[in-house]
């Protein structure tokens, strides 16, 4: 009796075991790598497709992801932004550490698929010190518009990169999502 309770164990180890095993092979991680930038995150192989962590990506490419969970549907919105910066009516990117300009930030935005419901412009300084510069919490349904903020003083105290953002909400309860930068270069 002791005899066949032990073959039985051995079988169902040895057969947990290749289960494993196949399942290790059937799975494989992946790095992901994002603009020349190795991922947090790693992604898996499963029969020869790579699934990503998609709100990673979609953070690091600039989109915005919602989620369904009643209809277990992920959607990802990425509306083409183009910024330019103005010191009054000539376009700049460049200044000079320790200087405080007077600028406004210009965005042209196309190809939204959903309405909004709150845009922000900020600054970011070199250490990652954010600044909103404007923001409006007005539902936007239009595919394309353009956006214009106020003048804005600034003082570049740092060298180095400070990047003008442009955030969205889809939903007034979303966090702000980045998805278009500009960066202008504060010299010594």
């Amino acid at each position: 009796m002791k005899w066949k309770k032990v073959v039985m164990w051995a079988s169902v180890l040895m057969l947990a075991g290749g289960t494993v095993i196949f399942a290790d092979e059937a799975v494989q991680s992946v790095r992901v790598y994002i603009n020349g930038s190795e991922s947090g995150e790693d992604g898996v192989v499963i029969d020869g497709k790579a699934y990503l962590p998609l709100r990673e990506v979609a953070d690091s490419l600039g989109a915005q992801v919602t989620w369904n969970n009643a209809g277990k549907k992920a959607t990802i919105i990425k509306p083409n932004v183009h910024l330019v910066l103005f010191k009054d009516n000539a376009i700049f990117g460049k200044v000079s550490k320790g200087n405080k300009y007077t600028f406004s930030v210009f965005a042209q935005v196309d190809n939204l698929k959903t309405s909004i419901s709150a845009i922000k412009i900020s600054i970011v300084d070199p250490r990652g010190k954010e600044k909103t510069i404007q923001s409006q919490t007005q539902e936007i349904t239009k595919d394309n518009f353009w956006y214009r903020t106020e003048d804005v003083q600034y003082s570049f105290d740092y060298a180095g990169k400070y990047a003008v953002r442009f955030s969205l909400k889809v939903n007034p309860d979303d966090e702000w999502t980045t998805v278009s930068e500009l960066l202008i270069s504060s010299e010594s």
